[in-house]
């Protein structure tokens, strides 16, 4: 037995949080006010609640005020300098800070910082579909693919040679759809994005 197969998995969060909310103003997502603490705090807490101990937060518009401001203990804080290109940076530089970390991450769960209705038992159902590092698994709303997904360790290479721009790891599923273990989400969580002044009405 492997020193791998003799731990348990470890599925760590990974939290995109640099996005500069061009569309609002230019307001950093993850400083936006949710329940009287900023945005990116309550995206860590999901991430701890369904069970990641390992938790990286990528941040990238005002990171300094982000570290400032929040309180993310135990994170590691990733810093994106090319946040401006979009999504695919962001993946990138986090999937490359879980790869060095020393305890040995087997899957990377992704979750948007600006997705406050996807809470702890969404994320735990797409973190339970963890099978091997190999594995893909994304929650699904009424048949619509979503956040957060979950990559093996073994599928990262390809993924980080495809993110590029706003569009993430979209071309590596649409490449690997069949690969993807779908997990239902519909009765628990609601995937509307914070990107408009209209959005903001979703904060608490």
């Amino acid at each position: 037995m492997t020193a791998t197969e003799d731990r348990s998995p470890v599925v760590a969060g990974l939290l995109l949080a640099a996005g500069g909310g061009r569309r609002l103003g230019g307001r950093p997502k993850a400083l936006l006010t949710h329940r009287g603490r900023p945005l990116v705090e309550h995206a860590v807490g999901v991430l701890r609640g369904a069970g990641c101990e390992v938790v990286h937060v990528v941040l990238g518009a005002a990171a300094d005020a982000v570290r400032e401001r929040a309180e993310l203990p135990g994170c590691v804080l990733v810093d994106n300098p090319d946040w401006a290109e979009g999504m695919g940076s962001s993946l990138r530089a986090g999937l490359a800070s879980l790869a060095a970390d020393a305890r040995g991450v087997d899957a990377a769960l992704v979750l948007l910082v600006d997705q406050p209705g996807i809470g702890v038992e969404a994320v735990s159902r797409v973190r339970a579909a963890y099978r091997s590092r190999d594995s893909l698994a994304a929650a699904s709303y009424d048949g619509q693919r979503g956040h957060p997904v979950l990559f093996g360790a073994g599928r990262w290479a390809g993924i980080e040679e495809t993110a590029v721009g706003d569009r993430g790891a979209r071309d590596y599923l649409a490449a690997h759809r069949d690969a993807i273990t779908p997990v239902d989400c519909s009765d628990v969580a609601e995937p509307y994005d914070i990107d408009t002044e209209a959005d903001l009405a979703h904060l608490e």
